[in-house]
């Protein structure tokens, strides 16, 4: 398949299903689930320290250092794996990445909360590619405030690739909430382009 649009008001949105094979998915999971070197780091949350739901790792070039959440990330050095990815959805986007942040949600209970990727260092209209691996989980969608539009959610199957591009930061936040449902785990790699980086 290819990079399909989502049609949405002031959202560049793109979305191929089945970006990667199924057994060549399941393998770059169990990979990377493998390789990759995991923290969970803690946030603070209503003057509490708390860890956060979801182990998380940035890998890149050495200058896209990464602060979120009041969390800030000196990028590991790139992993032969995490560089044949980065070209491969570079030719896909027709993008530049210099930096990827994995999360790894290890069951329905890990999750992240509503943001948007609209960091000064990612820059005014950032591309982020979203690569999807393992149990399928839902990913929401809803508008920041002055926009009148409807809430939406994808579902995220293994191999999926979802490029959101342009203003779509601007004017929307996103989430992967909690499921009650058995499930197991799923690994999320964003590239990204830090700006500051070059």
């Amino acid at each position: 398949m290819a990079l399909l649009p989502l049609l949405r008001p002031q959202a560049d949105l793109l979305f191929d299903p089945a970006f990667m094979p199924a057994p060549e998915a399941d393998a770059l999971l169990a990979q990377l689930t493998a390789e990759v070197g995991w923290e969970q780091r803690a946030i603070r949350l209503f003057g509490q320290e708390i860890p956060q739901p979801r182990l998380t790792a940035w890998y890149g070039d050495a200058a896209a250092r990464y602060t979120y959440s009041g969390l800030s990330w000196e990028p590991r050095p790139w992993l032969p794996a995490l560089a044949a990815l980065r070209q491969r959805i570079e030719i896909a986007s027709s993008a530049r990445f210099n930096s990827v942040l994995l999360n790894l949600y290890r069951n329905g209970h890990d999750s992240m909360g509503w943001h948007a990727d609209d960091e000064p260092e990612l820059g005014p209209a950032p591309t982020i590619a979203s690569l999807s691996l393992g149990a399928t989980r839902r990913f929401r969608l809803r508008p920041r405030a002055g926009l009148a539009a409807a809430p939406f959610a994808i579902d995220l199957p293994s191999g999926s690739l979802l490029l959101m591009r342009g203003a779509t930061q601007q004017h929307w936040q996103h989430a992967l909430p909690k499921t009650a449902k058995p499930i197991g785990p799923r690994l999320n790699l964003t590239f990204r382009l830090v700006a500051s980086a070059g």
